[in-house]
């Protein structure tokens, strides 16, 4: 069954594996935007020829692990559904909340049911930052029992880019001679990290990034309290993932990304009290300070990288915020391309690399944006 090792109680495990404001994936109730993907799961199903493993491959927080749990809960809890013993084809994935085991899923303690992800290391209790092996052998004894509660057995792997070598060995050893009337759902965030033999034993199923239109919605529906404009700003810097878009939301990164642009609007002179002001924000340490740390790896890296896809396409694209409005276009009129690609790497690598070396993140920040002003020197 569902299960994770922890020392802690089950409430306060499930808020050290999912501290968000915003239903879980095992929670969630429907899924938009991935229509396509649901389709070819279903299809798979009703052919009769359903594989024992499948990839599901895609950028983080688009809905990777929402289709898994779906695709769980319909094998699981669907035997009122036509297409399952006879009745008809069933026309979707979706599981009456009244379903026969649906709340044993949905509390991830269905016996057929096995969700693999980081545990709980038991001599700092904090979460493990990858997936060892002790909990794969767990997953290779249940997926070599007899299904307890009807035709299917599944594992959830969530996520398999996180398992540890040894760890990718035990699942290898799964694939290898899969057990009948069992299925393998595997989310991938990076799946190139996962050993070829893995990849090549599974079906790939390649979630696209969410239309923008769906993003806002949802920022609608789970963060009714950002403005519309907000969500739009927000919708782009997503990139199409719902989950970015809702961190960003929390963790005041639009704010921070106005501040971001605001500074380098004043390239190639930068008004470097304004930039010793943004940059003194990084010098605290704390979860807190920690988390706009992350937020501005992300978001320098994404403006770098619309920066460069305005080039490509040789006209001005919609700004995110208004501060932004043509400054792409008058940085690389300044400047040669090889020369931004060159200061765009240098200064890429000195923020994701300060934590690494231990440097001053101040420092960095400083540091990064000189480099973008020598571009144009």
């Amino acid at each position: 069954m569902a299960r994770g090792k922890a020392s802690v109680d089950a409430s306060e495990f499930e808020k050290l594996e999912w501290p968000y404001d915003w239903p879980p994936p095992w929670r969630s109730g429907r899924l938009l935007g991935q229509e396509a993907a649901e389709k070819t799961m279903l299809a798979a199903h009703e052919s009769g020829r359903l594989h024992h493993a499948w990839l599901m491959a895609g950028p983080r927080g688009i809905g990777k692990a929402t289709l898994a749990w779906r695709f769980a809960r319909f094998l699981l809890c669907g035997q009122q559904q036509g297409g399952l013993f006879g009745g008809g084809a069933a026309e979707g994935l979706e599981v009456p909340a009244d379903a026969p085991g649906r709340s044993l899923v949905d509390a991830r303690s269905h016996p057929d049911l096995f969700h693999l992800r980081r545990t709980l290391n038991p001599d700092t209790g904090r979460m493990r930052a990858e997936i060892a092996v002790d909990d794969v052998r767990e997953l290779g004894a249940f997926m070599h029992m007899t299904p307890a509660m009807g035709r299917w057995r599944v594992a959830i792997i969530d996520a398999a880019d996180e398992m540890n070598r040894n760890a990718a060995n035990a699942v290898l050893k799964i694939l290898e001679e899969p057990p009948p009337n069992a299925v393998l759902l595997m989310v991938a965030h990076a799946p190139g990290r996962l050993l070829p033999t893995i990849r090549s034993r599974c079906r790939r199923l390649a979630l696209q990034p969410l239309p923008g239109a769906i993003v806002m919605r949802l920022l609608g529906e789970l963060a009714p309290d950002v403005k519309e404009a907000e969500r739009a700003a927000l919708a782009r810097l997503a990139e199409g993932s719902i989950g970015r878009a809702l961190d960003l939301a929390g963790s005041g990164s639009l704010e921070l990304y106005n501040e971001m642009v605001g500074v380098l609007a004043t390239l190639p002179e930068l008004d470097l009290p304004r930039l010793h002001g943004f940059a003194e924000r990084f010098a605290r340490r704390g979860e807190e300070a920690n988390a706009a740390w992350r937020s501005l790896n992300y978001l320098f890296d994404g403006w770098q990288k619309r920066m460069a896809r305005q080039w490509a396409q040789g006209g001005e694209t919609a700004p995110v915020v208004p501060a932004e409005s043509g400054l792409h276009m008058r940085l690389l009129a300044a400047a040669s391309l090889d020369r931004w690609i060159a200061a765009w790497e240098k200064a890429a690598e000195l923020l994701s690399g300060a934590d690494r070396v231990n440097l001053d993140r101040k420092q960095t920040v400083l540091g990064s944006f000189l480099v973008l002003q020598s571009a144009m020197r």
